[in-house]
């Protein structure tokens, strides 16, 4: 008789799920996951998403505070380049990405836990697959416990 884990380690504690928060194109990617829960299509719960008006409208402090906040990685889903609904702000989201990509890295957040994917509304299925590889790269990585960090820090300047 073989026994089935369900989501259960050995000790019978649960698996750490990360916690990412995604900000999602309101005209495709939201769309996309939309579609995929439409399509039941199942991708990893740990995902909160927020919606936004365009990937462009994303600021840097939204990624930097999710990070300070407790999130384990961030995600940004945008229209793909030359189809944004606002003419350029796809462009402006890959500028500001790559910036904050540097800036992270020199902060030691590694680069797997911050991530921009462009997924048009009819890609129900990228949104699937894009989730669930971010959230096992995440899972990988382990928790980042950057407010756990900061606290700590306090405490050495102290």
């Amino acid at each position: 008789m073989t026994s089935v884990n369900h989501g259960l380690q050995q000790n019978s504690e649960p698996l750490w799920q990360p916690k990412i928060v995604a900000f999602f194109c309101s005209w495709c990617t939201y769309t996309a996951a939309d579609m995929a829960g439409v399509a039941r299509l199942k991708y990893a719960p740990s995902i909160r998403i927020v919606r936004i008006m365009c990937s462009g409208r994303v600021d840097p402090q939204f990624v930097v505070t999710a990070f300070a906040q407790g999130a384990d990685g961030v995600l940004i889903g945008g229209c793909h380049p030359g189809d944004c609904h606002y003419c350029e702000g796809n462009y402006k989201a890959l500028r500001r990405y790559l910036l904050l990509k540097r800036m992270l890295h020199d902060m030691g957040i590694h680069e797997d836990r911050f991530r921009l994917e462009w997924i048009s509304a009819a890609e129900g299925d990228k949104v699937r697959r894009v989730v669930n590889d971010m959230v096992a790269k995440v899972r990988n990585l382990g928790p980042l416990a950057l407010p756990t960090r900061f606290r700590e820090w306090d405490r050495e300047l102290a």
